[in-house]
């Protein structure tokens, strides 16, 4: 490959592809596959892709060009004029263009796009007379200034809709299409008026001038606001820019034998193999995707153009071969014949994804090692585990609309009607409904903040919908019966008012609207579910544990498909009923002998626990943490609460406020916590050893297989951890000698302290077992408080200070270091030591990669995440090979 700022221009089209599907991080997806599918022969109009490259120069030299862009730019359009037979600028035959963007990684509507580029007063009367076809002549110009000005110069496109609403009232006219040829040529001027008058200058003729600012809009959208949120909300990181795609404009605005169109070539909501998609007659791209007009159902269109139909079916089918995915194509039709715009793989929402990865197994189309390495993201699975409602027919008397179903679920929330709204009340903890009349780009941000999307406009390929499914966030869109008031925060629908702030529910899967908050439930999950999983754990060799503190947590873990419990964490045991007493009691104990005894009658509770998640766990580990909050958190702090406490303990209030006062901490986090309240108090050990020992005994005498690991929290030191061994091992050997029984079970640590990582090779001495506790672990080595670190961690991933909270993705650079140090420390030490982790990120997609990486042996996760970890798992051991 040539040197990327020496050739940076790829021309493509009629047999002719500089470029392949190979090159999605030079050429972007969108001109990759412009290239790969001229390669195969498809109707794919002329035209060149300008690399990303060209971008990172543009963003990094001030909005400078690379010193020879300009010439092979210029080059490109020579090549689409020859195929086309037109002349860029020329007057009696004008070759337009259209620009548009494509990172390496699909952004739907997030960057710039300029439609019908090189028209002008002279040229618009060259095409009215090629076409003989005025009325479309003029309605491409005037589209054309509506969207430079809006894209390129900032001149907002409202003022536009303004003009041409103001227009049609003038002239009694409902829609668009009943505006004349000599019509549009009076909007056109009063377009040109609105632009000189926003912009100060005139209109630009020059198709070079308009197609240079053009190019570099679409480079500086790469760097807009909503481009960058997009990308921060979606994870998007290590990409450069942002190719450019200029290609000859083909026109399904040409009158009633033309048409553009969107398709899925398999539904993106529930996977079924049958197109799915939306045309309409005599109208451009946008029209559709921005859902300006609603359009047609795409079954429609084969009674409408049978031939360009016919044509359309046969050419999703070879790209479903060719790309072994399902695909988003977006098509024109002028005059009849058909043209390819674009194909990328279609997003889809997680129920789509299993069952088109399973059917295109079945179908022969993939193997099973592409459906798992290719065809289904984590997060796919993550929406498949979302609510549905208790039961729809009970809110039937409840619906005020129906609109489109564009993307399934159900969510409940109160209304809001701006994008900033719903991200603030949404960081209040408030859930919220986003109610649009049809979404922008600029609303990504309240968009991924709601619990689902209400739009009155646009179509099933509206951006609203797209990125609802791609989000998995329920969405209903196109609902004509919801009139929407912004200025005064309420929608109506018939003679039903919703007002900013008052609950709404909506069903994604029927398109329905409902008022008041409509109980939820869990979903249940295919039988293509458990199909696409077991080829999920054929590729799998890291396991996957939960992280679970009651038997219920630990059997909806296993139906998810958890290999044991890397994470019981007893102190979450402690708030339940009246065993907080207990607890209470043992704090305000004011010698060992009292303590002993608050703590026996904590025993049996704490034994009762573990003997329902050790017979919910049979055969399985379980690693069970022993107590690491600091004493404090059991304690209340409110003096009502400490009055009330008082009177319960059978002491005095200053008894009670003495203790909490004295047990209060500057920095509670790094303070009397973890192993060293064991060291303190061994007693508190010696109870929850007991516990967990006398369970194993008592269970392993009833035939059931148990298989303990008792871990210490927060060592820093090999000899913390050997003091709290000492105890448990004498505890459990009194326990074996009572019951006249043993069992094996293991004692380890949780590496949590940046000091044990670093000594990790002493410990292993010790410890039978490591389980990274990356919450801990992350706090202490960036020195972030995880609980106040929330006011700035927002601002330093949208400065790029750091590329993601390292509270929800691992830190590789920094804490990664100490994770995989840790790990080849303790193995040096200790042959065959088991290594996992425990804290936030073992079900997070990225952070499960490193883990496979670094060798660990299991991750572990909230039940509800163990699906999604074992994919990730998998996918980690398919990209290694």
């Amino acid at each position: 490959m040539a040197d990327n700022l020496t050739k940076l221009v790829y021309k493509f089209g009629d047999g002719i592809a500089e470029g392949d599907r190979s090159m999605k991080a030079h050429l972007g997806g969108k001109g990759a596959n412009l290239s790969e599918m001229s390669s195969i022969g498809l109707p794919v109009p002329p035209g060149f892709t300008i690399n990303t490259d060209s971008c990172k120069y543009y963003s990094e030299h001030g909005g400078e060009w690379p010193a020879n862009l300009d010439d092979q730019v210029r080059d490109g359009i020579d090549h689409i004029a020859s195929q086309m037979g037109a002349g860029f600028g020329d007057s009696e035959n004008p070759l337009l263009v259209s620009v548009r963007s494509g990172a390496a990684v699909s952004m739907p509507g997030m960057m710039d796009t300029v439609l019908n580029l090189g028209l002008n007063d002279e040229a618009v009367e060259g095409l009215a007379s090629k076409t003989g076809n005025p009325r479309f002549a003029y309605d491409a110009y005037r589209r054309f200034i509506d969207m430079f000005g809006d894209v390129v110069m900032g001149v907002h496109h409202e003022y536009f809709e303004e003009a041409i609403e103001g227009l049609k009232q003038e002239r009694g006219v409902s829609n668009d299409v009943d505006l004349t040829a000599d019509d549009l040529k009076v909007l056109v001027e009063r377009y040109k008026a609105i632009y000189q008058q926003h912009t100060g200058s005139m209109f630009p003729s020059d198709p070079y001038e308009q197609l240079k600012l053009s190019i570099n809009a679409v480079f500086g959208s790469w760097d807009s606001e909503r481009a960058v949120k997009y990308r921060t909300i979606n994870k998007i990181t290590g990409l450069i820019g942002t190719a450019v795609n200029v290609q000859a404009m083909v026109f399904g605005n040409m009158g009633e034998g033309s048409g553009t169109g969107v398709l899925f070539t398999r539904n993106p909501s529930t996977g079924e193999n049958k197109l799915y998609g939306e045309f309409l007659v005599n109208a451009q791209g946008e029209d559709v995707v921005a859902g300006i007009r609603t359009p047609e159902d795409l079954s429609q269109m084969e009674a409408v153009f049978p031939p360009a139909y016919a044509r359309l079916v046969e050419v999703t089918q070879q790209l479903e071969k060719h790309y072994r995915n399902m695909q988003d194509i977006e098509f024109t039709v002028q005059e009849g014949n058909l043209y390819i715009l674009q194909t990328r793989n279609g997003k889809r929402t997680g129920a789509a994804a299993v069952r088109t990865a399973v059917e295109m197994v079945e179908e022969g189309l993939i193997s099973t090692k592409e459906a798992v390495r290719d065809m289904v993201e984590p997060g796919h699975l993550d929406q498949l585990l979302h609510p549905g409602f208790e039961n729809p027919d009970d809110y039937k008397s409840d619906v005020i609309a129906v609109g489109l179903p564009a993307s399934p679920g159900a969510a409940v929330g109160k209304a809001v009607f701006s994008a900033d709204e719903a991200e603030e009340r949404h960081a209040a903890g408030e859930k919220v409904i986003l109610v649009r009349i049809e979404t922008s780009p600029e609303d990504v941000g309240g968009m991924h903040a709601a619990e689902g999307i209400l739009t009155s406009r646009g179509g099933m390929t509206s951006h609203a919908a797209v990125v609802a499914r791609g989000w998995g966030k329920p969405c209903v869109a196109g609902c004509g019966d919801v009139v929407i008031d912004y200025k005064a925060g309420k929608f109506t629908a018939g003679n039903v008012t919703v007002n900013d702030g008052d609950w709404v529910s909506i069903n994604g899967t029927t398109g329905e609207v409902i008022t008041g908050a409509q109980k939820l439930v869990a979903p249940e999950l295919t039988g293509d579910f458990g199909t696409f999983m077991a080829w999920v754990d054929e590729y799998r060799t890291m396991k996957v544990r939960t992280n679970a503190d009651a038997p219920a947590d630990a059997a909806k873990a296993i139906e998810f498909g958890a290999e044991g419990i890397g994470l019981c964490r007893t102190e979450h045991m402690f708030f339940e009923g009246d065993r907080i007493d207990s607890v209470r009691e043992m704090i305000l104990a004011a010698d060992l002998d009292a303590r002993k005894a608050a703590l026996a009658k904590l025993l049996p509770y704490q034994k009762e626990d573990f003997l329902g998640i050790f017979k919910a766990m049979a055969g399985k580990p379980v690693t069970v943490r022993l107590l690491d909050p600091p004493l404090h958190e059991f304690l209340p702090h409110g003096e009502a609460d400490m009055k009330d406490m008082a009177d319960k303990m059978g002491v005095s209030f200053d008894v009670v406020k003495a203790k909490v006062e004295s047990l209060s901490e500057f920095n509670p986090m790094l303070g009397h916590r973890g192993c060293r309240l064991g060291v303190t108090y061994p007693e508190i050990t010696e109870m929850q050893t007991r516990a967990i020992i006398e369970a194993a005994v008592e269970l392993s005498q009833d035939g059931v297989e148990v298989l303990p690991e008792i871990m210490v929290p927060l060592i820093g030191t090999v000899e913390e951890f050997a003091n709290q061994k000492a105890v448990i091992a004498d505890t459990a050997e009194k326990v074996f000698e009572e019951k006249g029984a043993r069992v094996d079970f293991l004692i380890g640590t949780m590496i949590e302290i940046p000091r044990a990582a670093l000594t990790a090779d002493q410990i292993a001495v010790e410890a039978e077992f490591f389980s990274f506790g990356t919450n801990d672990l992350t706090q202490m080595t960036f020195g972030y408080s995880r609980d106040d670190a929330g006011v700035f961690l927002p601002e330093y991933v949208g400065k790029k200070i750091l590329p993601d909270d390292p509270f929800q993705s691992l830190d590789v650079t920094g804490v990664g270091q100490l994770v995989r140090m840790g790990t080849e420390r303790g193995r040096d030490a200790r042959t065959g030591l088991k290594v996992g982790i425990c804290g936030e990120h073992g079900g997070d997609p990225r952070s499960v990669h490193f883990c496979f990486e670094v060798g660990m042996d299991y991750v572990s996760c909230s039940p509800f995440r163990v699906p999604i970890a074992r994919l990730a798992a998998a996918q980690a051991s398919l990209a290694a090979e």
